[in-house]
This record gives C-alpha cells, structure tokens and sequence, in this order.
C-alpha cells in the first residue's frame, strides 16, 4: 500500500531559528535532529529514529510553542515511526495533535495554500492509521475530506492528490469493492507517470493496481505490474527495503495462486529476511509468515505450517489488539491446520472466533467473512452435521452473490469470466454437499441448483445487460462508445487473422496487444456505464426461474464438476476429476430432482465418436453411437421427466456440441420424435426473455454472397481496406481468405427468394449486395437471415471440404473443445461478398468473426438464423457455454438464435430452412416449427419448395434420389433462445 506521506522539513521555514541561550538547543538544532530522524526511518531504522524525533518535538515545543508548524511537523514524523513499529496506539494522538494545529493555522489563514496542503496531509495519514488498524469507517470519511482539499486548493494533478486517491482505492480493494478502486489507482497512476515515471510513487501503485487484478483472478495483468512495480523499486534511489518486500510477498501470492510454489517460496523467504530487519514483532513479519506457511499447508505438512501461523497470530494480536481483522486471518489459517489434522473441537473454536472478528471489523458483507462461513461450512460438512454446513454454506453464497454486482459492474468480459473462474472451487463443493454429503436434503439441492443458475454463463449475461442497457439509452455518447467498441473489435480480427507482410511478426504482436488492451478497456467503458442499470437488474432466485417456467416444460440444468472431499488432507486432493450431473425443475415443485451422469471424460469421449458419425451421411453406425450417448446422458433424465415432452436444455461442456434431438431412445427412436429441445446458456435465461424485445425493423435475408467482386482496373491496385491481408489463421496454421476456393451456393438464392416471399416486407441482399459492411449497418431487423459459408477454426484442420457444404474448414471433435490460448471469438464466422479481394463495402474485408458480430445492433431482434456451417461451434468452457458465434449473437441482444453444429448440405439446408419459415408463418413456435420441420426431413419428405418432386421420389423409393432422413441432413441445426412463436408472425 502507498504508506502515509511524509513531511521531511516541509515547514522549516514557517519560523526562524530561536535560540535562548548560548548552552540551549536553538529550533534550528529541532530540524535538524528531526531531519536525521526521518532519513533513519526511511532506512528503516526505526528505533533509532525515534529518540531523535521525540527530542526534536520537546525542543520545538518548549522553544516555539505548543500550536507552531514545525511542532506540527514533528508530531506527524513521530506518529509515522510509531505506525512503522507496529505501535498504533501512540501514533494515533499525535497525528490528531497535528491534524488540531494546522487546522488552527488554516482557520486564521496563516500561509493558507501550505496550510491546507498540511491539513490534507494529516487528514491522509490518519485515515491511513484507521484503514491499517481496519477500521474502515473511520478512514474513509478522512480520505475524502483530504481529496477535497488537495483538488480544490491545490489542484487535481498535484502528487499529494495522487497519494490520497491511491490509499483510497487502496482502502476500497480491502473492503473488496474493486469496482470502485481499480478507476481511483489508475487516476493515481496518472499523475505520479507524467511526474516521474520511475519514482516509487509510481511502483507503489502499479503494486496495489496489480492487486486488484490478482483478487479479481487476472494474474496475467497482476504479474508484470508486479514485476515492474518490483524493478522500479529496486533501483530508485532512497527506496526503502520494506518496499521492496512488500511486492516480494505480493508476487508470492500470485505464483502460490498459479500453482508455482517453488517460486513463491523463493520469494516470501526474501521478503521474510527483510521484514525481520523492523523488528521481530513487526506485522509485516505476520504477513509473510502467514503466506508462508500457506505453501507448507498446501504441501500437507502441517509441522512446519503450524508454528508459522501461531507466531503470526501472536504479533498481530500484539501489535492490533485481539479484535483485528489481520488476527481472524491468523485464526482462520490455524483453524484451518485443526480441521487437516483432524482436531475438529479446535478448529471450530478458531473459526467461530474468526468469523465474529471478521463480522464486526469487516462487515456480515465482505468476501472473507464468506471465506470463513464456508470453511466452518466443511468442517461441519466433514463432521456429518449437514444441516448446519448447509445453513452456513447458503450463507456465504448470499453474501458472494451480493458482492458479484460489485465485481461484474467493471472490466471486459474477460476479467469478469476470470473473476468467476477463482470461485469454481466453491462452485464445485456446492454441487458435492448436495449430490455427496445430503443427496435428500431439499435445502441442499435448491442451494446447489440456485448457484448453478447465477454463475453458469454469467460473464455472458453481464455483458449483454450492459450493453443492451446503453443501446436503450440511445444517448449519443453511448450509441458513440458502442461503435467504437465495434470498430475496435473489428480492428483485432484483422490484426489476428492477418500475415501480410506489411507488419514484421513483431510489429503484428505489438499491434495486437494494443488493440486488445483497447478492446478491453472499452469493453469495461460499457460495464461502468452500465452499472446503474445492473442495480436494478432482477434477482436470480430459484423461484423466480421456477416462476418462469411454462406448466408443459421442464428446465433440465447439466452441469460440468469435480467432487470435493473436505476430509482430504491435503489441497490437491481435495477436487475428483469432472463428472456430469443433470438438474431437472418443474412449475410444479420448488425442490428440483438430479441425476448424476457418470465421468465427463468417458461421456465427452462418446460424444466425440457421435459428433464424427453425425458428420458424415454415409455412417451407418449414427443410431448405435446415438444409442449409446443417450443411454449415459438422456435416459437417466427421461426418468425425471415424467410426462413432460419440452425440455429446456441447458448443456456443460462437451454436451453444447451435440443436437439432443438426434439421440436414440430405448426404444430405437430419435428423441426428435417424442420431445421439444430449446437450448439456453442458464435456466438463468428464462428471466431474461421475460423482457419484451420487438423490433419495428423489416427482417432482412443476405444469400448467394458474390465472393469473387473483382474491381475495375483502376482500382486493382488499392485494396478499399487499409489492412492487412488475412491470410495467417488465428489457430496458428495458415489459411488465406482470398485464396479458398468458395463453391458457389446455389440453394442459398433459392433460399433466400422463398424466405422473401415468405416475407414480403423484408429486405433482401444478393450476390454483390451482400456485403459484411451492409450487415454491419442493419440496425435490429426483426429477423435476420444469413446463408452463406461459415467457419471455425480449430488447432487443426481436416482435408474435408465437401462442395456441397456450406463450410470452409471441417475439425476433428476432440479439437473443438480443447481450450484455446488465443481469443476464441476469432476463431468463427462467417465470409459474404467481395472477401476475394477483401472489399466487402466501407472498408470491410468479408470475413465476419464473432468477435465482430458481438457488435451487431441486434437489440429488438427476435431471431437471427445462420444457414452455414458450423456456425453454433466455438470453443467450450464448462460454466461458460460455446465461445462463438452462438456466444457473440446473444451478446449482440438477438432474442432466438438457429445455428449449426457441423457443415450441412446446401440443398438440405435450403429445404429445412424454407419449412421452418412456413411453419413459423403459420403461428408455429420456434422450437416446435423447427422440430416438425425436422420430422418431415427424417420420415423421407421434403420440407420446402412446394411441389418438389423428390418428395414423390423419395416415396416410391425412386433410385438415387436425395432422402435427407439421416441426421447429417436434419440435426445439424437447433435453436437457442426464446422458442414461443414470433410475435404477428414474421411481418
């Protein structure tokens, strides 16, 4: 943290030198013992800068008076020795002995701009004597008044106002409201840059700024602020080793998170060896003794750890009193190594005592008071009292729960996904202590299905909500940030796609960490700006995603975890390897049902067989590997069903890669034939589509993109693009988009002439029309329909590429879902007119990622059909969904979502499109108009163009004649979203 600010001789001047006799000290020998008293302390040499400050404020008194600057000076040097050595108690009335003189002087106006300053500074240094002491009520208030002063009097740029913003956000990211700290460090950071920037203010901000990232999860933005901040402050001249420490035992922390204990042992041992040099007792010694003995704990050897945790508790209690929040930490730590060695009657007493200092100090609201709630949780749990581990672990959730609008209000979609990902662990144990420890308690089940609904894609609603809540605004200042993140996000699928040899690889790098640095910061832009709608966002309660139930369906939530043993010994044995379970909730029952599924390995090894025989149209072995899938997965679940034939289906893991529809039954039929499937991200999604979203658009159909658009002479040589060629895959292997050899579609004109005879009112955009800049300005359209080429790109690349498909790369399954390095927004779209020669109208290259379609106006629309391949495919996250383009439409605020899962046939594409939208226009809704469609396909009818003769043929059995009845053909496609009908049908 930024330490109190320091007066070293500021007031010097304010008096001349007095001396009384030619034997007495004079108040210039005052300045001078205390000059020498603050360069010991910040060589850290505290007990011997004491005496000399104590002897210069005797002096200064007796000589100048009891209300003089300089006395007031000394009085703050005093009170910053004592608060170095751990002594709180005798700091605090001096800074308060201080603080009463300048205010005096600024009352009567003496010097008043460095008397304000003075004001400012004791006001800072006493919250910072509270904030320590954690007492955060009385710090706050003070701060203020010191950042109100320094901005009014002094100026917003002024160094000291750098200080006090620095130690307020310092004193928000204790209290864990990192919204609120990460902006107030970046201001500070500011100013001390443009002063000095290698000064230690500089790394002492760039240390605390890493903090927040670190409690946030983001340890690749935490790790080289810490490392810089270290740099700076080893090399600054008058650097205080103490400093220095401080970032060691921060950068500890972080490689003890990422798992590099070796590292961050090498590091507290450095930090150790200098904080002992301020004393023994010091609590700067607790602290790394604490982390300290937090690797020992995690190896399991719990004779080392045990001594370390005890004489940490010990200093703290001696140096902050047994009521501070630094001794609940000691506690819980110790309680922790009980629970470990079995001695459970210990480790309760611990706990409870934690928990109560943690409640009062810290407030029922904060983070680590649910810490604690959920360790006395486990020890109960590992006791066999269910009823109070599950009373005290709904608890926490509670207070988690609160403090996540705290955390989600700010950052990109990244950093909120990766705040999420540091709770796993706790997600995971609330699935165990219902399915492991209390399989028949309701309290149980309802407390692990609610948390379920509130962190399973929850990056993704927050995002969405943000930016659907600035898309209503249609403030211009808002629709202006909207765009910017737009064009900033079609900049970085250039730059990620790109390998022209106009950047050097290093220049391409730089390039793209720019811009995803910008990406990000306008993506947190949106959060922060959005953060008062987020406040009045609906609560997500169990009930109310019941309430929101139709009475004919049922939400079936599967979910990806690892079983947690609280009586493991050691942490790495704590978390089993990942099983699937399946909730079911029904109108009709507040307590859900669940199942458990068996080992997500071997049920995602068979879900990559079937994904491979759904691939291709000539396996005949489709229903046995259905068969087989369905019996590990749906089978166990139809038991819970009971009557009930539409299943809202939220899928984990691998289970987002397959149409449920096209699984086989006991009984040797397609669950197409028995059941609805509407797919959903969250059963949370059923409180989101409550929000009416009708848009006065007319719909729009792009078909039959003209890839090949060549320019007139004049113009060959100037690409209307400034950048780069793609021509490198983001995947790490080479594809060149104007080099594919794009077939030509004919089924998607055919297609797109149906849908707009369907839809007389709607917009149609062919061949050279068809541009990926004309989609970029559609504004909401009501439907949007895009049939064309799709892709995703995988690691690797099969050699298939089927004419006929409307798909540029095919992949191996087991690719698709192993997770990538790289941003996998990029890694699918879809191409349209002019991507030969990258010009696809006002300066877009034809190649539409999803990245970029997350910035589509699709607020209002109530569904967008992709007819391409592949296109529902992404990178999966258990407990995120599909990284996709699936992912980037719902961002984009579209309501239903009809995509595909492998590369489909255009001719059966072009049908199955052509019945749904009949269907739809006939009042269908839009799971069921795409279910029966499916049906017509499976029993061997043609769905589409009325009067195909095929349908005659495939009757009679005509040879060779096209029967799209196996699943390659109908399955490929399934529908996210809303599924009721469309509203005045398709207008």
């Amino acid at each position: 943290m930024k330490r109190c600010i320091l007066l070293l001789l500021a007031c010097c001047v304010l008096a001349p030198s007095i001396r009384v006799s030619a034997q007495d000290y004079t108040a210039q020998d005052a300045r001078e013992l205390y000059k020498q008293a603050m360069e010991l302390y910040a060589a850290g040499r505290y007990d011997a800068a004491l005496p000399l400050a104590e002897r210069a404020l005797a002096i200064s008194g007796r000589l100048l008076g009891a209300d003089h600057p300089d006395v007031a000076l000394t009085l703050n040097g005093a009170a910053l020795i004592w608060v170095a050595k751990g002594d709180f108690s005798r700091a605090e009335p001096l800074y308060q002995r201080a603080l009463a003189i300048y205010l005096k002087l600024s009352n009567n106006a003496e010097l008043p701009g460095k008397a304000a300053e003075n004001v400012a500074t004791t006001l800072n240094n006493l919250a910072e004597l509270y904030r320590t002491k954690g007492d955060f009520a009385r710090a706050e208030p003070l701060y203020l008044r010191a950042l109100q002063i320094y901005v009014k009097m002094l100026g917003p740029e002024q160094t000291g106002a750098a200080t006090v913003l620095n130690n307020l956000a310092e004193l928000y990211r204790l209290k864990g409201d990192y919204s609120r700290a990460e902006p107030l460090f970046h201001r500070a950071l500011a100013i001390y840059t443009k002063a000095d920037p290698e000064s230690l203010d500089v790394a002492q901000t760039l240390n605390n700024l890493a903090a927040v990232y670190f409690y946030k999860g983001d340890y690749a933005r935490a790790e080289p602020l810490y490392l810089r901040a270290l740099a700076i402050k080893e090399k600054a001249i008058g650097s205080h080793p103490r400093d220095v420490a401080d970032t060691l035992n921060n950068l500890a922390d972080l490689y003890r998170a990422k798992g590099d204990s070796l590292r961050a042992a090498q590091l507290l041992q450095r930090a150790l060896s200098i904080y002992v040099r301020l004393g023994a007792d010091h609590p700067d010694v607790a602290a790394a003794l604490n982390n300290l003995a937090g690797l020992y704990l995690l190896r399991g050897d719990y004779a080392r750890a045990e001594p370390l945790y005890t004489r940490a508790l010990e200093i703290n209690v001696k140096a902050f009193g047994p009521e501070h929040s630094e001794v609940a930490r000691s506690l819980n730590n110790l309680a922790a190594v009980s629970h470990a060695k079995g001695d459970d009657a210990r480790a309760e007493t611990l706990y409870s005592r934690a928990l109560a200092i943690r409640e009062k100090t810290l407030g029922p609201e904060h983070p680590m008071v649910a810490a604690t709630l959920n360790n006395l949780a486990d020890l109960y749990r590992a006791k066999g009292d269910i009823a109070r581990a599950v009373q005290l672990w709904a608890r926490g959730l509670e207070i988690r729960e609160r403090n996540f609008n705290l955390i989600l209000a700010s950052g990109s979609e990244d950093q909120k996904q990766l705040y999420i990902n540091t709770l796993s662990g706790e997600t995971h144990a609330t699935v165990s202590l219902h399915i492991r420890s209390a399989p028949a308690d309701a309290q149980a089940a309802q407390l692990a299905l609610t948390t379920i609904l509130r962190r399973k894609g929850r990056a993704l609603d927050a995002m969405t909500d943000q930016i659907a809540a600035l898309r209503q605004r249609a403030a211009p200042e808002d629709a202006q940030l909207l765009d910017q993140l737009a064009a900033a996000r079609s900049q970085l699928a250039t730059l990620q796609l790109s390998g022209s040899s106009r950047l050097t690889p290093a220049e391409r790098q730089a390039a793209i960490a720019r811009v995803t640095s910008a990406v990000a910061g306008l993506e947190d832009q949106v959060s922060r700006r959005s953060a008062e709608f987020r406040a009045l966002s609906q609560p997500v309660t169990l009930e109310a995603v019941r309430q929101a139930l139709p009475d004919d369906a049922a939400l079936v939530e599967i979910v990806a975890y690892k079983p947690f043993n609280p009586k493991a010994l050691k942490a790495a044995d704590r978390f089993g390897t990942a099983e699937y379970a399946a909730y079911v909730l029904k109108r009709d029952s507040p307590t859900p049902q669940f199942v458990e599924l068996g080992s997500a390995e071997s049920i995602d090894a068979d879900v990559a067989k079937l994904r491979a025989a759904l691939h291709d149209p000539d396996r005949t072995d489709v229903k046995d590997l259905a068969r087989a899938c369905d019996e590990r997965v749906m089978r166990p679940v139809r038991r819970l069903l009971g009557s009930i034939r539409h299943v809202l289906l939220s899928p984990d893991g691998a289970l987002n890669l397959i149409p449920f529809a096209a699984l086989v039954d006991e009984r040797g039929q397609y669950l197409v034939e028995n059941y609805m499937f509407s797919y959903l991200t969250s059963g949370r999604d059923l409180l989101r589509l409550q929000v009416a979203r009708d848009s006065r658009t007319p719909p729009l159909v792009i078909g039959d993109p003209l890839y090949d658009i060549p320019a007139p002479r004049a113009q060959q040589t100037t690409p209307q693009t400034g950048s780069p060629a793609k021509q490198e895959a983001f995947n790490r292997r080479s594809v060149d988009f104007t080099a594919v050899p794009y077939e030509p579609l004919p089924g998607t004109a055919q297609e797109a002439r149906a849908l707009q005879a369907l839809m007389p009112g709607a917009q149609l955009l062919l061949q050279q029309q068809a541009t990926e800049a004309a989609l970029k300005q559609a504004r909401a359209p009501r439907i949007l329909h895009i049939a064309t080429h799709g892709f995703f790109l995988p690691d690797q690349a099969s050699a298939d590429n089927a004419a006929d498909a409307r798909a540029l790369v095919h992949a191996s399954e087991e690719q698709h879902i192993v997770p990538q390095k790289e941003n996998p927004l990029l890694r699918s779209g879809i191409v349209l007119a002019g991507v030969k020669q990258q010009r696809s109208g006002a300066g877009e290259d034809g190649v539409l990622t999803a990245l970029e379609a997350a910035g589509l106006d699709l607020w209002g629309t109530q569904l967008v059909v992709l007819s391409a391949c592949e296109t529902g495919l992404g990178e999966v996250r258990n407990g995120a969904g599909v990284y996709g383009l699936r992912r980037a439409l719902v961002l984009a605020g579209s309501e239903t979502q009809v995509m595909s899962l492998w590369s489909v046939s255009d001719a059966a594409t072009r049908d199955l499109m052509t019945g749904f939208y009949k269907r739809l226009q006939a009042g269908e809704g839009r799971a069921e108009a795409l279910r029966h469609t499916q049906l017509a396909m499976l029993s061997g009818k043609s769905p589409g163009l009325s009067g195909d003769p095929r349908n005659l043929n495939v009757a009679k059995g005509v040879p060779g004649a096209p029967s799209f009845s196996h699943p390659f053909y109908w399955a490929p496609f399934i529908e996210s979203g809303a599924w009721i009908s469309m509203k005045a049908g398709l207008r």
